[in-house]
């Protein structure tokens, strides 16, 4: 069996979608290694870009839109040019040793990694992560998208996200890679860490039914196509 080669920063390029994410964009960036290109599609009208553009002038391109998510991410993808993508979200930072455990999985079509919590709420996300790590076992991805990275030639030979989903576009995503016979990988080692907490501030019950509900008839395709445009309140 071939070896394949390690995964280096300078292969990777990060696809970021924002949208007045200026209370988080600052300790986001800096999670990043100067090495690893970053595409912004910003959609804000506060400081996001501004901050962007002074604190990582260097490996960075903004791109301006006011496309929703799923858009966003397939801006950012259709204009990167190295061989693997990492989408996320600016409300998370890399673990510190991120970037050197991904070196490891070049073999892997997809990988996706936790989401967890240094502050608040610590009890939900390890939940949420064990629950991707039993899917996982099932051959069911939960993929997050604060946390995947993806062989560009496969984003671009499945299409990219669904645009008419304004949320959970990344869970239909990974189903649909995966159903496609693409390699997609759980990988427990590789780190995000939240630290803005308002969707579940807002409440906790209400964000995990949201989630079981939309995601369950999206996987099973029993999403009637009127229901899949709105977000169900999920950004309001």
């Amino acid at each position: 069996m071939e070896r394949q080669p390690a995964i280096q920063p300078g292969d990777i390029t990060v696809i970021l979608p924002t949208k007045n994410e200026e209370h988080n964009i600052v300790s986001f960036l800096a999670s990043l290694p100067p090495a690893v290109s970053l595409i912004v599609t910003d959609a804000s009208d506060d400081l996001t870009s501004h901050l962007i553009r002074i604190t990582r002038p260097n490996h960075t391109t903004i791109l301006h839109s006011n496309a929703h998510i799923a858009e966003a991410r397939n801006i950012g993808a259709h204009t990167a040019r190295t061989p693997w993508l990492l989408f996320t979200d600016a409300d998370v930072i890399f673990a510190a040793d991120y970037f050197e455990r991904v070196q490891r999985y070049g073999a892997a079509a997809a990988v996706y990694g936790p989401k967890l919590s240094l502050q608040a709420h610590q009890r939900y996300y390890r939940w949420f992560s064990r629950g991707q790590h039993l899917l996982a076992g099932l051959r069911i991805p939960a993929v997050s998208g604060s946390n995947l990275l993806i062989q560009r030639r496969a984003f671009l030979a499945t299409g990219g996200f669904d645009q008419t989903l304004s949320c959970n576009e990344d869970s239909e995503y990974g189903w649909r890679l995966a159903r496609q016979k693409y390699a997609v990988r759980f990988a427990p080692d590789l780190i995000v860490y939240e630290h803005d907490h308002r969707r579940l501030e807002r409440g906790v019950l209400q964000k995990t039914i949201h989630s079981i509900v939309r995601c369950s008839l999206l996987y099973t395709g029993l999403m009637p196509g009127r229901l899949r445009t709105g977000d169900w309140g999920y950004w309001s």
